[in-house]
């Protein structure tokens, strides 16, 4: 629905406040306590809220709104209990919902904020909104507040819907004032609205605005130099040719119009992208080059080994059936299952086999980052952009601003580029400097990481709230390709990478990062039942922190399911078996693979044979336990895991507590039976001393 131009707050209607304490939370569900800003502080409000928390993954089995509405912020558990239970959301009467800072952090699933406007939520209060769930709640026509705004509407004052578009780009208030992004797609259609376009005069530029002005659409739905079909592979593709002189210029804050090069979904979210497209455009809907799109059933796959989520195993079969459905109709590439095994995690196959340098990609996952390591600017979208970005070719973008991390030296042999990036969420996502912004590694330490320690680079920008990540390409990222794809047209993909030009300006800074003084780090699990989330940015040193028990090790997913990875947990986990021991009693340690490539590769060097002496558990191909999924979840609160994955919110990966740590870190701590940083030679120590 279109907004009014002046919002006003609806007699009879409620705000919900998020606070720190629970009991407030209750009691206003309940019905029995309406609270004022202006009696409260920023402070007094939760942080860090999560899409996990929002809807976590057995409610967006659901694949319609409404459904997904019905269990809004199920993922809040206090003490072992849901604060919202089944329908409170819905029957509360709320209008407005609000917390504090970088709400909807986390995975890009557009249910976060479906399960907000299918309760009846038209506004959200927050001080800040991580970059894609914002996206998401412009796109669904959920308007955007302040706390200052909240208390002024509090007091009975009616706001222009010019103050809800502040700051934000030209195409972006249309689709505010619009209702939404489907609604804003139809005037463009029927001409109702002239989209602008930006005339920026020459400047240099950063990565991520080289590659955004070379896709930039100009003229009346004709394309500039972006144009170009990937096909499949580079040697068989039209590529957007090398920019000219006629290339648009951008700068940050332009809003622009581009062509996508490529993207995809999985059968968490292709069900969802189907039923919009159907609503929308009717049973008969066609998509824009289809060859460039993929699906990928990489999630679920191994849903039924968790007795929690055998009871959803009707509705993750709907999932299914949906995206097999979806693929038959549009006719685009297909990485479904093969006997039931996954061909890999989306991101780690789409770097693999489908990113290139220069590309511009979308896809329906928070971790679509992780392809910025092929030196292309990737980022996640919901399922409304991205049906709409199928449907017609393109998407509507903000230049985002960039921060620059200018790496140096070399990293110790105990650690790897997960405590780097753990390192940069303490002190850089945490005070916010890296929020919607394009994180940008370059450096002469960068030249000195493998193609893999890059890719985890990329791949947790989106725990640093960034926009996404984009890594410097250099003859290793070539190589890479090569080895990869032995048709790719290397010379050509060489001409088409992207480098930040030297006087490019950064809002964000540049920051050099000596890699010689990164130490091992772990995030701690916080307590999110007295207001301390449970977050990626909760870092701490290994070396100080307290003996802590663990029951379960995890090793796997996109951040850390690849070649380098494996050969991190080989490396540990040889010194161990050499050195007589296996897992430690007590413990269960999961080693799972990002892809068919990088099982492969561990099969064919013998890894498979130390893990199976060390006693580790080695998982087929997929997500699994990084979302709650498959083997290597916790099963009980009191558990504690230490895992390699990217997340650690409360619930998302079983109900216990888990930290965060590299893979190094994780394999030691499997050995050892508690949390302990990994240092070359530490087994055979231990048997001289014993």
């Amino acid at each position: 629905m279109k907004p009014a131009q002046t919002i006003q707050l609806t007699p009879g209607k409620r705000v919900l406040f998020l606070t720190k304490d629970p009991e407030l939370i209750r009691k206003q569900l309940r019905g029995e306590l309406d609270l004022q800003m202006k009696d409260l502080r920023v402070e007094d409000l939760l942080d860090d809220i999560n899409t996990d928390a929002m809807t976590p993954a057995w409610v967006c089995f659901s694949h319609k709104p409404e459904d997904i509405a019905e269990d809004a912020y199920a993922g809040l558990i206090v003490d072992g209990k849901r604060l919202f239970e089944h329908d409170a959301l819905i029957n509360g009467n709320f209008e407005v919902i609000v917390s504090g800072y970088r709400k909807g952090v986390g995975s890009s699933r557009e249910t976060a904020t479906q399960c907000e406007v299918w309760s009846g939520i038209r506004i959200a209060v927050a001080a800040s909104f991580a970059p894609i769930h914002a996206g998401n709640n412009i796109n669904q026509g959920l308007l955007m507040a302040d706390h200052a705004m909240l208390r002024r509407l509090q007091a009975g004052e009616g706001i222009p819907i010019d103050e809800f578009c502040k700051g934000r780009d030209a195409i972006t208030q249309l689709i505010i004032r619009e209702g939404g992004l489907f609604p804003f797609a139809k005037a463009v259609a029927r001409g109702d609205i002239q989209v602008p376009v930006p005339d920026t005069p020459k400047r240099p530029m950063t990565m991520g605005e080289k590659i955004l002005a070379r896709h930039v659409l100009v003229g009346g739905g004709g394309s500039g130099v972006g144009s170009g079909s990937k096909i499949d592979s580079p040697a068989t593709s039209s590529q957007p040719p090398l920019p000219t002189p006629h290339t648009p210029i951008v700068k940050p804050g332009d809003a622009v119009v581009v062509e996508v090069d490529g993207g995809y979904t999985h059968e968490f979210t292709t069900a969802q992208v189907h039923y919009f497209l159907e609503q929308e455009y009717g049973p008969d809907y066609v998509i824009k080059n289809p060859q460039k799109f993929a699906v990928f059933e990489d999630h679920l796959i191994y849903a039924d080994d968790v007795a929690r989520m055998r009871p959803f195993m009707g509705k993750i079969q709907t999932l299914r059936d949906l995206q097999r459905a979806f693929q038959q109709h549009t006719g685009c590439r297909d990485f479904s299952a093969v006997d039931n095994i996954s061909p890999g995690i989306c991101h780690e196959v789409a770097r693999e086999y489908i990113i290139d340098p220069g590309d511009f990609i979308q896809a329906t996952d928070s971790h679509t980052c992780m392809g910025g390591v092929n030196n292309a600017l990737a980022w996640g979208v919901g399922a409304t952009e991205y049906a709409n970005l199928v449907h017609s070719g393109f998407t509507q973008v903000e230049v985002s601003e960039s921060i620059r991390f200018e790496l140096v030296g070399n990293l110790r042999e105990n650690v790897t580029a997960k405590d780097v990036m753990l390192y940069i969420l303490l002190n850089y996502a945490k005070p916010q400097l890296t929020l919607d912004r394009i994180m940008e590694f370059t450096g002469p330490g960068l030249r000195s990481l493998s193609m893999d320690e890059r890719a985890t680079l990329a791949n947790m920008a989106t725990e640093c709230a960034a926009r996404t990540a984009i890594i410097e390409a250099d003859e290793k990222t070539f190589a890479w390709i090569a080895a990869m794809r032995p048709d790719a047209d290397i010379e050509a993909l060489r001409a088409r990478a992207v480098a930040p030009d030297p006087d490019a300006v950064y809002a964000g800074g540049v920051h050099t990062i000596d890699l010689s003084e990164i130490r091992p780090m772990v995030a701690h699990p916080g307590d999110p039942d007295r207001g301390i989330p449970s977050d990626p940015t909760n870092g701490a040193f290994v070396d100080e922190v307290s003996d802590v028990k663990i029951d379960i090790a995890y090793a796997g997913s996109c951040t850390a399911g690849k070649v380098d990875d494996f050969l991190f947990y080989h490396q540990v986990a040889k010194e161990a078996v050499d050195a007589g021991l296996k897992v430690a009693d007590g413990v269960k340690f999961y080693i799972q693979f990002g892809s068919q490539a990088v099982e492969t590769f561990a099969r064919e060097n013998g890894l498979l044979d130390t893990f199976k002496r060390a006693g580790a558990i080695v998982l087929n191909p997929g997500c699994g336990a990084c979302i709650g999924c498959g083997p290597g979840v916790s099963e009980d609160s009191d558990q504690v895991t230490i895992s390699a994955i990217n997340r650690n919110y409360k619930g998302r990966s079983g109900p216990g507590k888990l930290w965060l740590a590299s893979p190094l870190t994780v394999a030691a701590s499997a050995f050892t039976g508690h949390v302990t940083a990994y240092t070359p030679g530490m087994f055979a120590k231990q048997l001289v001393e014993a």
